[in-house]
């Protein structure tokens, strides 16, 4: 689970939050930026693509994982990927590389 951040907000935004708290409206401070966030992704989804792009190329997230943080296919994510620019590493061996030369120039014959 990641660590959780801190953050300040204005004075005026944080007696807001309060105030829907003890209004009962949410059971904590917690609970209204987990709404508010979700409210945000909601209503800007190519946000969370973004995320979702970036923890893919920081190595924080697997394909798979990311395309689901995007709440697309993996195919679509992969698309995503191709018109944002960043490439796709795909991380092997010397050994399972020549392999695959070997396998290539067999089947050229």
């Amino acid at each position: 689970m990641a660590q959780a951040e801190t953050f300040s907000l204005p004075e005026i935004i944080s007696d807001e939050i309060s105030a829907l708290v003890k209004a009962g409206f949410y059971s904590s401070k917690s609970d209204v930026a987990k709404d508010a966030l979700r409210c945000l992704f909601e209503h800007k989804p190519q946000l969370k693509i973004t995320a979702a792009v970036e923890l893919y190329n920081s190595g924080e997230a697997s394909l798979g994982r990311a395309a689901e943080i995007a709440e697309m296919s993996t195919s679509d994510f992969k698309e995503a990927l191709a018109e944002r620019g960043p490439r796709r590493v795909i991380k092997s061996t010397s050994e399972r590389v020549k392999r695959g030369t070997a396998i290539i120039r067999k089947s050229r014959r």
